[in-house]
């Protein structure tokens, strides 16, 4: 049975259990990565979220990849090679494995020079700026929850217009800058 979309209030504790979690993760494959970062809804204060920690990993070459899975599954990460077919720039992992519970975390593994790596912290970094934005964003989560709360794929595509309304926005901003 699919999991629902299940929206929580901001926990001040997300922060240090990304920490946490960061230093696990590091302990296993820290040769390999350049970043990490805390990423999504979980990483920017007084945002509503569901209550799964995004961290992204950034690679110098996403070949190293191959070397991190078994290391990542040691720290019980599944591995997930079937969301290549939409995004083969992204390696991405969930924890616990699909049918051991509710998902804590998600990893992202990309090339840290990749456009992947760059949006992302550009989103999370326009929402920790601009309070309002977030705001904003989080009633369009709650709404899309109540709505869609059986639906995770089209709960993620009824925000994919405000996401890249704030790109375009930031790139827009960055050229005129230049």
């Amino acid at each position: 049975m699919p999991e629902k979309v299940r929206i929580v209030e901001y926990n001040p504790n997300w922060p240090k259990i990304f920490e946490n979690e960061k230093g696990k993760i590091k302990s296993k494959i820290s040769k390999y990565i350049a970043s990490i970062e805390h990423i999504g809804s979980t990483a920017v204060k007084g945002l509503v979220a569901k209550p799964i920690i995004d961290i992204l990993i950034g690679l110098n070459t996403l070949d190293d990849a191959q070397f991190c899975i078994p290391k990542l599954e040691e720290l019980n990460y599944e591995y997930v090679p079937e969301f290549e077919d939409v995004l083969p720039e992204r390696r991405y992992f969930r924890k616990p494995p699909l049918g051991q519970g509710p998902r804590d975390y998600h990893i992202h593994m990309v090339e840290i020079k990749s456009y992947f790596w760059k949006r992302q912290l550009i989103f999370r970094d326009y929402l920790r700026k601009f309070p309002n934005v977030a705001n904003e964003y989080g009633k369009l989560k709650l709404r899309l929850a109540a709505e869609l709360q059986d639906d995770r794929e089209a709960y993620s595509d009824g925000k994919t217009d405000f996401i890249m309304g704030i790109l375009k926005k930031v790139e827009k901003e960055t050229e005129n800058d230049q």
